[in-house]
């Protein structure tokens, strides 16, 4: 009697305890630099939440997407709006936003000028060879009157899309993460934030100009379509969305990006 006693208060005190919370593994792709930097302070909050972070990073902005789509990966963060829509369209992805993050604003560089009015008539400019930053890029040579596209072009002009190019400019399109390695050889470069600081440039300092902050191109998180809706996701956007995140972009990056949140 006293042994069987024993063996239910036993079972009593393990029922007083609940049992352990479940850790959630989620492989997040990257580009290196800023992303790759802000996911690694996001790490230590979302493992308080039980999420494991997986951090994979991706020289291109091509695979994370197949990536998500076919099931390697959980969620990604390098890319904006204008871009997921392009490559939803393209490819049929079932992957949806979640969540803003932060903006990197695309910069003009170069090594053989020192300010963007200093840019001469048939100066080559390199831009990215991708539908939505190469766009981005045109745009931002229109807004600082570089050329005029046409009217209603959207995010997505190409440069059969110039109707004015007064200074004569030639466009030399390369892939994005291979910009910063052609500014010796072109007179500047649009050069996406990531890649710019991966190579040691200083966006704040050493851009001739920068694209309006307030644009659409404010980065995301993504998930696939019958992801969105699990607790994970919400834990991993509310790991992100913290204080102590944001103070470590501002502290990091110093300008050269911007936080949504």
């Amino acid at each position: 009697m006293f042994s069987k006693k024993l063996g239910l208060v036993a079972l009593l005190s393990l029922a007083a305890f609940p049992a352990a919370a479940q850790t959630q593994t989620v492989r997040i792709g990257v580009t290196p630099g800023p992303h790759a930097q802000i996911l690694e302070a996001v790490k230590p909050i979302a493992a308080k939440k039980g999420i494991d972070l997986k951090i994979t990073e991706f020289s291109d902005y091509v695979v994370p997407n197949a990536a998500l789509a076919s099931g390697e990966l959980e969620a990604n963060s390098f890319q904006h709006q204008p871009y997921l829509d392009n490559q939803k369209t393209d490819r049929g992805y079932k992957i949806e936003t979640v969540a803003l993050t932060v903006n990197f604003p695309i910069g003009i560089y170069s090594k053989k000028h020192k300010a963007w009015d200093a840019i001469p008539n048939g100066a080559t400019i390199a831009i990215p060879n991708d539908p939505t930053n190469g766009g981005r890029a045109l745009l931002l040579l229109q807004d600082k009157g570089a050329l005029k596209l046409k009217d209603g072009v959207g995010f997505k002009p190409t440069i059969i899309d110039i109707t004015e190019n007064a200074k004569k400019l030639k466009f030399v399109e390369i892939d994005a993460a291979q910009a910063p390695r052609v500014l010796d050889d072109v007179d500047a470069a649009v050069i996406n934030t990531n890649y710019a600081t991966q190579a040691g440039l200083d966006p704040v300092k050493d851009a001739l100009t920068r694209e309006n902050p307030k644009g659409p191109y404010v980065n995301i998180i993504a998930v696939r379509v019958e992801d969105k809706d699990k607790p994970w996701v919400k834990a991993l956007v509310e790991s992100y969305h913290t204080p102590e995140v944001k103070k470590f972009v501002e502290d990091t990056f110093k300008g050269a990006v911007l936080t949504s949140w």
